[in-house]
């Protein structure tokens, strides 16, 4: 049973809650908050706590979302419609900052009329709707606060802290509360026997933190704001502990592989790469990269991420990283996760290699030597370089056989590919470096697959294009080494940024196209981004993000705006489309006649997001931009100012002023600090999908920490986990953290942490 790290044996903790509770309540429970057992249950803490004098400010109420506020009646009056023939019951409640009208309907208002009386206090819940201008709650379910209160008991409840619990319709956040004190009852009765706590006796002293029971009474029943605070403290070191132990013990266990040492060599296909840069590295991309060597030279698999700003040259550090293993007599291999980001790579490194690149596809003519044996300027050969193949799923039959033959030889070096790459069939001649773009995008199998296909465990390299705050990489990636390029190359342009409020401000929109005409009329060209295809059969989707504009009319789709363009605004230029649903023959050709110029202007779904790199286009349109996530919108305008020229990226949206989409268009129009941004992202973001589905396939175990928030936490609890690890590495002497650590790693959860 997974319980935040936390494990009950042989108690009544272990218990179904249909036992305990009764078998309505439990099933309703199941049902709608995914709470199973006892300890489901004692783990589904309160999401704050009201005071009678610090009310919910009803003022603020979100509309359209299910809410339970503490608040007072002011007044009641029952009022009749259709000629009297109807009834209904208006109550309006008030914190002091604001007030909510309650509605009831049919002859039960009533029975309400009788308790909802001036003066009486309660919780209420339901759905917050609007209904001329006013808030309101129809048929809201309540629980009176002081329906059976004596003056003692009165002025108990005065000081009283309200555990109010992540609820929903059906099931209140007071049945919440009364189940809860159904079991602290007979925890307490029990004695908490048989409590496991995952914390050393030495560290849980040492840092100051409670006692695990006192931890779990005062987080549910505290007495006084201080008891939240202790008992949250303690928690989060729970959750946050046990998670890094488990990551520490991955990075152990991966420190005692074998692998084969890759020591670039002098004078090889790295120093001829090098002589032929028409740049200069940035200090970051040397510093990186020398990591990254020190890594291969060992003879353990190098297990390391690298992240950084969109355009920071993460491409090249991952190349030159792949030649050193080709001058060390290995071969690399880059999976990507489209057909179109995949091709684009290949594009790029053979175009940045140049002679020493024998591009599948590019140098036709060589095919016709046949054989496999090695040849000049293949893998270990000379000088003349090696030769780079591209798989994937949809090549032809003969280009694909000699891929696979390249492979399995040895002719060739570097392989970029999709999951085509982890296919059975595919053999190395001898794997010594993956490198995975976009990680987040492939399953744990996939990863596996392709890093079993060498002789030995093959380094890892893991890049990402979404930059990531600290706190996520040591949580998320924890038993990766991180590198971190942050710093542009020279000659990047600056990005401009705007937002183009197309309701509110319609010419904003048109002088958008006349910006976009005058960059193409400058000899540049220009990228429109939309949220769907357009094909009729479709159905109509929001984009990645949380956008909360307009949801009457479908998101805009390529097809659609493509065409309105040609035939408007846009009129005389060249536009074309490129989606994912086009054969990869005509994807490849769109983007080949892009980057040669012989497109204006590129209406595209978000397979552009990432790693499409065509310098000359200064210009990104991002229609209903409210409908994408802060990072993606970044990573989408990072596809301009690659070159000398200055960036313009314009969000258009019809999302109202006040909205909280427009807000996240704003921070996105405010900075070009990709981390800024991605904190911003995961803010407002559920905890879940941090480490939850969106990460490896099972429901988050955090519920207490906040990756976001609790840095302090995550490395002091990643000192201790790794210390712990290093003196006790199969945690003999530590039975409890053994069997919470055995806890949190089911089946699903043991794979997401398994990334080698």
């Amino acid at each position: 049973m997974v319980v935040s790290g936390l494990v009950w044996n042989g108690t009544v903790l272990d218990e179904p809650l249909k036992k305990l509770l009764g078998g309505t309540t439990a099933k309703v429970m199941a049902e709608h908050l995914d709470l199973h057992t006892a300890g489901d249950l004692l783990h589904h803490y309160p999401r704050r706590y009201a005071e009678r004098g610090e009310l919910t400010r009803l003022a603020d109420l979100p509309l359209d979302e299910h809410v339970t506020v503490v608040a007072q009646v002011a007044k009641a009056s029952m009022k009749t419609f259709n000629q009297g023939r109807g009834m209904r019951l208006e109550v309006v409640v008030t914190d002091g900052s604001g007030s909510l009208t309650l509605v009831f309907f049919g002859r039960g208002a009533y029975a309400h009329e009788k308790e909802l009386i001036p003066g009486r206090r309660g919780m209420f819940a339901g759905k917050v709707s609007l209904f001329n201008r006013t808030r309101q709650l129809l048929h809201p379910d309540y629980e009176l606060l002081d329906r059976d209160s004596g003056a003692g008991a009165a002025e108990e409840f005065a000081g009283r802290l309200l555990p109010l619990y992540p609820a929903c319709k059906q099931v209140q956040s007071w049945k919440i509360s009364k189940a809860v004190d159904v079991l602290l009852a007979q925890f307490e009765a029990d004695g908490w026997r048989g409590l496991v706590d995952p914390l050393p006796p030495a560290l849980r002293e040492g840092r100051g933190l409670e006692e695990l029971p006192d931890a779990l009474r005062k987080v549910h029943r505290p007495r006084a704001k201080a008891d939240i605070q202790a008992a949250r403290d303690r928690l989060k070191w729970d959750e946050a502990f046990v998670l890094q132990v488990a990551l520490a013990r991955r990075r152990h266990a991966d420190a005692q592989l074998p692998a084969v040492a890759r020591k670039p060599v002098a004078g090889g296909l790295l120093d001829a790469f090098d002589a032929r840069l028409p740049f200069t590295l940035t200090d970051g991309q040397r510093t990186v990269s020398a990591e990254i060597f020190d890594d291969l030279a060992t003879e353990h698999p190098m297990h390391r991420l690298l992240q950084g700003e969109v355009g920071s040259g993460k491409t090249m550090v991952a190349l030159r990283a792949m030649l050193g293993v080709v001058d060390a007599g290995g071969q690399a291999a880059m999976l990507a996760p489209t057909e179109v980001l995949a091709q684009q790579h290949h594009r790029s490194i053979t175009e940045m290699m140049g002679d020493l690149a024998d591009g599948w596809g590019l140098r036709e003519a060589q095919s016709d030597k046949g054989g496999g044996g090695r040849r000049e300027g293949m893998l270990g050969g000379s000088e003349r370089g090696t030769k780079v193949v591209l798989l994937t799923g949809s090549m032809g039959a003969a280009a694909r056989r000699q891929a696979l033959l390249d492979l399995v030889t040895g002719e060739a070096g570097i392989v970029v590919g999709t999951h085509a790459l982890i296919e059975d069939k595919v053999q190395f001649h001898d794997l010594g470096l993956v490198v995975v773009d976009e990680q987040h995008r492939f399953g744990v199998e996939q990863r596996d697959a392709l890093r079993s296909k060498g002789k030995q465990p093959p380094h890892l390299l893991v890049m990402t294009a979404t930059p990531i705050p600290r706190t996520v990489a040591m949580t998320v990636f924890g038993d990766l080494e991180t590198s971190v390029l942050d710093q542009l190359p020279a000659g990047r342009s600056p990005i401009a940024t705007h937002v183009v409020p197309a309701k509110d401000k319609p010419h904003f929109l048109t002088r958008a196209w006349e910006r976009v005409r005058e960059e193409v009329e400058g000899g540049h060209q220009a990228y429109v981004v939309c949220p769907r295809i357009g094909d009729e059969d479709e159905k109509p989707a929001k984009g990645d993000g949380d956008g909360d504009g307009d949801e009457k009319r479908p998101p805009l789709a390529v097809l659609d705006v493509a065409g309105q363009l040609a035939k408007g605004p846009l009129a005389g230029l060249r536009v074309e489309v490129l989606h994912g649903r086009m054969q990869p023959e005509a994807k490849d050709e769109v983007m080949r006649r892009f980057a040669a110029g012989a497109v204006d202007v590129l209406v595209a779904t978000t397979v552009i997001e990432v790693g499409v790199n065509v310098p000359n286009s200064t210009a990104m349109v991002i229609m209903d931009a409210d409908r994408f996530g802060v990072s993606q919108l970044h990573q989408l305008r990072g596809r301009v100012g690659r070159g000398s020229a200055p960036g313009l990226c314009l969000l258009v949206t019809e999302a109202g002023e006040a909205s909280p989409a427009r807000a996240r268009l704003g921070a996105v129009a405010a900075t070009l600090d990709g981390f800024e941004l991605s904190r911003i992202d995961l803010e407002q973001r559920r905890e879940g999908d941090v480490l939850g589905q969106a990460q490896s396939g099972a429901r988050s175990s955090l519920r207490m920490l906040a990756v976001i928030d609790d840095e302090e936490v995550i490395a002091a609890a990643r000192e201790e986990a790794t210390a712990v690890v290093l003196a006790d590495p199969e945690l003999e002497h530590l039975p409890a953290l053994r069997t919470a650590l055995d806890a949190l790693l089911d089946a699903e959860r043991e794979q997401f942490l398994e990334k080698g």
